[in-house]
């Protein structure tokens, strides 16, 4: 396969995820920030949205409050932002214009509908909260069919490889950010963990993951930071958790490994981090800092995309 090629796809499904992503972050603040005020404390959940996403200094070169209508705005529909839901999906579908071929027509349709959506029905925003949900909605719907179509309809070959790595390094990003903004810039620091504060705070990250049932399936107990942390971090059964994102990663790169019959850097470091977080537990984790570990596992994260691409795609 070409380097280009495989650089499409691997970018296509990077958008595809993070514009999902984006969206539940805007759902999930859209549900605390409904509660009343006793609930939710001082924390400008606004804020804290624009953390998660890696945005808020670009953000704040334009605007100079961080409140609903601007950051909706801002990761939903700005140009100027180029992480934004719609570039995120303009950018999606210029890639996958560049590798049709490559593509099932189910796969295609799917990104090329939701952009005619997103120019025909979406073109100047949202006015109203149900039109944000609706919004919302569709990109979800939209990042959910792209994967079952890719999933259930491409051959397993390098292809499929360089897209599912692409989904699942952006996917162990964004959880990774959740969590670090939720133990070292969101709880305020007069509020204890496990306050009424907290339980709203975690309860609105497991939400942006689609992790709330299945932390109760797992655990069966109330919101526990501890536990909310085990399931993110060290949990493979839970799908956007770090260490099955990088089982996946690893099983991925394996394959491209032996199809390519050439190893290389980024095999080695993705097994690498996969071992780390195998062997680690959450006492240890806690011990060393939540904060220190995210941020290292962010910084690795980083690289392999590094390694990634200058070992295949350019």
């Amino acid at each position: 396969m070409l380097s280009r090629t495989a650089e499409n796809l691997y970018w296509l499904a990077r958008y595809v995820e993070r514009a999902e992503y984006l969206a539940r972050t805007i759902d999930a603040t859209l549900r605390v920030t409904a509660l009343p005020a006793a609930y939710i404390g001082k924390t400008n959940e606004w804020d804290s949205a624009l953390l998660t996403a890696g945005v808020a200094a670009s953000f704040y070169q334009q605007y100079e409050e961080a409140n609903e209508h601007n950051v909706v705005d801002y990761l939903s529909f700005s140009a100027d932002n180029p992480s934004s839901i719609r570039n995120c999906i303009e950018a999606a579908r210029l890639n996958s214009r560049s590798v049709r071929t490559a593509l099932t027509s189910e796969m295609w349709d799917t990104i090329n509908s939701a952009w005619i959506e997103l120019q025909a029905v979406w073109s100047k925003g949202t006015s109203t909260r149900e039109d944000l949900a609706k919004f919302l909605r569709f990109v979800q719907e939209t990042s959910l069919r792209f994967d079952g179509s890719a999933y259930r309809t491409m051959l397993r070959n390098d292809a499929y490889w360089f897209s599912r790595m692409g989904v699942h390094l952006e996917r162990a990003d964004n959880t990774a950010r959740i969590l670090d903004v939720k133990y070292h810039v969101l709880l305020p620091e007069e509020e204890h963990v496990g306050g009424p504060l907290d339980f709203y705070q975690w309860s609105s990250i497991l939400r942006s993951v689609s992790a709330l049932t299945a932390y109760h399936w797992v655990y069966r107990e109330t919101l526990k930071p501890w536990l909310i942390a085990d399931l993110l971090i060290l949990n493979d059964t839970l799908p956007r958790s770090l260490a099955s994102c990088y089982g996946n990663l690893v099983r991925n790169l394996d394959q491209i490994g032996v199809a390519y019959g050439r190893q290389g850097p980024a095999q080695r470091h993705a097994r690498g981090i996969r071992n780390r977080l195998e062997h680690s537990n959450m006492n240890d984790i806690f011990q060393h800092g939540v904060h220190e570990f995210i941020q290292e596992f962010i910084a690795d994260n980083s690289r392999l995309g590094e390694i990634i691409t200058k070992q295949y795609l350019i």
